[in-house]
């Protein structure tokens, strides 16, 4: 029995002691990277992290976690999430708990305590690697800033992060992301352990002015996020990987820190060179530490005890290519496997004779991409570079109908735009309903292997019939659902950001609400994390291609009812519409890149600009929009669009009347 085995496991766990050290000014260790003059077209095939790089990355980690008196676990990845070397120091811990600062908060993944640490490590790194581009560099702090509910972090009256939500993407039971075959690095991009991470420690590596990869550092055996970005914060973490990035650092100009949302600056890191405790430049060689300080580890299903070179980003081996055969004159790249076969050419959809053919679905891909070309950026360096996104059409039965990207979009998009495409057609079906009530319940655990209740899903139906005042929601397919509509159910208060006002449907309540309890969103996939944690700790068969339908610890996680719909989970930030012919659902178009109201008009635009070109599909009609709704007085959206989006354009309001 799994369980049986866990508990045998627990009891060889050693904890880490993780003490502080003095901190004297060092070498300034920020890169020499070009600061200006990549615009997304400096990634090249000799661009990428060499054994010798991923050797430095670990002794400078190593050396700054010693002049500390720490203990810390180091993941390096590549640009698509190849695990090239993972190496625990001696001392470090085992295994990390998850768990909110200062939060009494009951349930979800709050309290669980036999992570393995290579997870977290590996999330971090994976991190700083998928949101980071040439035009942007952010890092786990970055990514705690913006996932929590509200932006700023205890700005009361102000709405969640503008990636609410994101944390629960690149899962490793995703249908879209590649996994580990064992050996040299290959075609991303590659699953997240435990998602994408929230807590210190997560920085891009950068060289020629182009990201090749992150580093995560886990040293406090505490996986959490900061709550407070009003002060400084001296992280071992973070300190340990900035020692461990010095020479391959972001470019300065790049930085999150001079990147707005919304009128607020984003943080990249509280530590800064004169924090560290040693001097980066001083650092041995790798060979000097391996088996002596610590060992590199093997992890199942992400590495194995050994440092392998990167893949150049953009490269067929990569996974991420330029598109040769589709999009003529769009600067498109397209996803490859290891024989360099496009994964994801337009295709027809399967659901009946009224579905969306080849030709339209590469429509829709195509004047998304001719959209973002011509928009503005929000999130990227320098000012007015046209956005960056990953655009995913699915039908209504889930299937990929078609994915591609802009020239260095972030990597993280990839799977959160298919996510939203996903989660607009299955909420706007006639399906929802009945195939979450069908779903097992989520086993939740006690921190220990104790279960500490079941949560069934089909609480979150029954919420969404009363909140919206329709007994029918979700179960006759008559409300079209946008990601901004459902993600505004999805919020811990309704309106969002008001606190103190009820949940959405959606979402846990206040004091049972975090980033890592959020309500149907994690609950849906809550066992398959659970399962993978199992395996990557050696105790079991690894988690299944499909989120869904996995019942609970307490039952060896047996599978059932599968949600083919929704194989790598929901998301619930802006940027996806359903597709219709006349009321017949379609499928959905998710959009992720540069900006959620961009993310929001380029999907919806997509269609409808395809539409008028001649297409006999459309938006879904007004009547139908979650907009015409009002729950508990507050009406939902449905998108919305930036005031002036285009690059050489003063056009405005470009999605009102439509």
């Amino acid at each position: 029995m799994i369980r049986a085995a866990l508990l045998l496991t627990m009891t060889f766990l050693v904890a880490a002691a993780c003490g502080g050290g003095s901190r004297s000014a060092s070498p300034d260790v920020d890169s020499t990277t070009p600061e200006a003059g990549c615009d997304g077209s400096c990634a090249d095939t000799p661009t990428f992290l060499t054994v010798a790089d991923v050797e430095g990355v670990v002794a400078r980690a190593v050396t700054e976690a010693q002049a500390q008196n720490a203990s810390a676990t180091i993941a390096v990845v590549d640009r698509v999430g190849n695990v090239l070397a993972v190496f625990r120091m001696n001392a470090a811990s085992t295994s990390i708990t998850i768990s909110s600062p200062g939060a009494n908060v009951d349930g979800g993944l709050e309290g669980i305590d036999l992570i393995p640490d290579s997870m977290a490590a590996i999330s971090k790194a994976l991190t700083a690697a998928y949101l980071s581009t040439e035009g942007n560099a952010f890092s786990t702090r970055t990514a705690s800033q913006i996932v929590q509910d509200h932006f700023n972090p205890q700005d009361n009256l102000q709405p969640a992060g503008p990636l609410f939500g994101v944390q629960f993407s690149q899962l490793p039971c995703s249908d879209l992301v590649t996994r580990y075959a064992g050996g040299a690095a290959d075609a991303g991009p590659h699953r997240a352990p435990l998602g994408l991470a929230a807590d210190s420690g997560g920085l891009p590596l950068y060289k020629s002015g182009t990201p090749v990869g992150g580093v995560g550092v886990i040293s406090d055996d505490l996986y959490s996020y900061d709550t407070d970005i009003s002060d400084k914060d001296l992280d071992a973490d973070e300190l340990i990987a900035l020692a461990a990035a010095a020479g391959l650092a972001a470019p300065d100009k790049r930085r999150a820190n001079l990147i707005t949302v919304d009128g607020r600056s984003l943080r990249f890191s509280d530590a800064t060179p004169s924090d560290l405790t040693a001097d980066p430049s001083n650092a041995p060689a790798f060979g000097s530490i391996n088996n002596i300080t610590g060992t590199l580890q093997l992890v199942p299903g992400y590495s194995a005890a050994t440092i392998i070179p990167g893949v150049a980003f953009g490269q067929a081996a990569s996974g991420i290519r330029a598109d040769t055969l589709d999009y003529a004159g769009l600067d498109a790249f397209v996803l490859v496997d290891n024989t360099d076969t496009e994964r994801f050419r337009p295709i027809a959809g399967t659901d009946g004779a009224m579905a969306l053919t080849a030709a339209e679905v590469g429509t829709i891909l195509g004047q998304a991409l001719t959209i973002a070309n011509r928009s503005r950026a929000q999130i990227r360096q320098p000012p007015g570079s046209p956005a960056r996104v990953s655009i995913s059409v699915v039908d209504s039965n889930g299937v990929i109908l078609g994915i591609v990207r802009s020239r260095d979009a972030p990597v993280f998009g990839i799977d959160v735009s298919l996510q939203k495409a996903r989660t607009a057609a299955f909420f706007s079906s006639t399906l929802a309903a009945s195939a979450l009530n069908a779903l097992p319940a989520a086993t939740y655990l006690d921190g220990g292997l104790q279960v500490l209740r079941d949560e069934p899903l089909s609480q979150y139906v029954t919420a969404a019939q009363s909140f919206l005042g329709l007994p029918n929601a979700l179960n006759d397919g008559s409300i079209a659902f946008s990601d901004r509509a459902g993600g505004n159910l999805s919020r811990p208060y309704y309106p969002d950001g008001v606190s103190g006002n009820p949940p959405g449907p959606f979402s846990k309540g206040p004091g049972e609400w975090s980033p890592f309890s959020t309500g149907l969103q994690l609950d849906l996939i809550y066992n398959a994390l659970v399962q993978h944690v199992a395996f990557v700790a050696g105790l079991g068969a690894d988690v299944p291609g499909n989120c869904t339908g996995i019942d609970g610890f307490d039952d060896n996680f047996v599978t059932a009812n599968v949600i083919a719909q929704l194989a790598n989970g929901t998301q619930v930030f802006p940027g996806s519409v359903p597709i219709y012919r006349g009321a017949q659902l379609l499928g959905g178009v998710g959009v992720s890149g540069d900006g959620v109201d961009q993310d929001d008009m380029i999907a919806f635009l997509s269609v409808h600009e395809s539409a008028e070109a001649g297409g006999s599909f459309s938006n879904a009609a007004v009547s139908m929009r979650a907009d015409t709704l009002v729950p508990k007085g507050s009406r939902l959206r449905y998108v919305n669009c930036p005031v002036t989006p285009y690059l050489n354009s003063d056009e405005q309001n470009v999605c009102d009347g439509k």
